[in-house]
């Protein structure tokens, strides 16, 4: 029902540049760790194990950090060929908050949870627009994969305009375990797929978490099967697909809509 094919960025954006979100060097990413700094991810030179390297993947593994293996070309790109001495950390722009924050965050405002699932979103303008389109729709949070999607980068901060600021955003290591404890906590789990009912016919207010899937592939087989209902959009035109965060944006505010018909 959506994709993002649409490639057509600023060409700086693949030329090598220095970027405000990455630590490089060993003794500089040993120091944010020590510092308590929000890290994302971890990038290890393939094949890298020195001492001193070994000790970092420890740590991130121990923080919970994503640890990615790369080839020495991409941290010279990422860095812009600083000295990065096999190691770059990506800083997150705030620290991960959990499933119990969001649903405090809930019962703080005297309502039932609405919770956005991204199911493998990688683009960071795409995740951030999710985030600000959630903020402004009432939703109490996001939760995330911490394995293919988008880190809490900079550049997802300024998609945003700032409402990562305001969102609780909870990443799990398994999606569709995370996606059972919702289930449990007496939530109603949603996806938009091609294949759904339409989505104005539906009821969509009480406790309700939306999957919105990857930008290539839509919602996966397992997350997919692990939904109560599908909802699609109608598409009038010659394109079948719309920008993930677009189909995001229209379904929020289907849910907003009808959460305020309870008041």
């Amino acid at each position: 029902m959506f994709n993002d094919n649409d490639k057509s960025r600023d060409t700086r954006d693949s030329e090598p540049r220095e970027r405000d979100d990455i630590i490089i060097g060993r003794n500089a990413v040993a120091e944010a760790f020590r510092s308590g700094r929000a890290v994302d991810s971890l990038f290890v030179a393939r094949g890298e194990r020195s001492g001193s390297v070994s000790k970092l993947i420890a740590i991130a593994k121990d923080k919970g950090v994503v640890v990615k293996e790369v080839d020495p070309k991409k941290l010279d790109f990422m860095c812009a060929h600083g000295n990065h001495q096999g190691v770059i950390a990506q800083c997150a722009v705030k620290e991960y908050s959990e499933i119990d924050d969001i649903f405090a965050l809930a019962q703080q405002r005297g309502e039932s949870p609405f919770i956005i699932i991204c199911d493998e979103i990688e683009d960071p303008h795409n995740f951030g627009a999710i985030i600000r389109t959630a903020e402004s729709a009432g939703a109490h949070g996001i939760i995330v994969p911490k394995r293919r999607s988008a880190p809490l980068s900079y550049a997802v901060g300024k998609a945003s305009a700032g409402a990562v600021e305001y969102m609780p955003i909870a990443r799990v290591g398994n999606l569709a375990s995370a996606m059972d404890e919702l289930k449990q906590r007496g939530m109603w789990i949603y996806c938009a797929d091609m294949d759904g009912e339409p989505y104005y016919g539906t009821d969509l207010r009480g406790a309700i978490a939306l999957v919105i899937g990857s930008e290539g592939y839509g919602v996966g087989r397992l997350i997919k099967e692990k939904c109560d209902f599908c909802l699609s959009l109608p598409m009038k035109g010659k394109i079948n697909s719309l920008n993930a965060s677009v189909a995001a944006g229209i379904i929020m505010y289907e849910i907003s809509r009808q959460r305020l018909l309870d008041r």
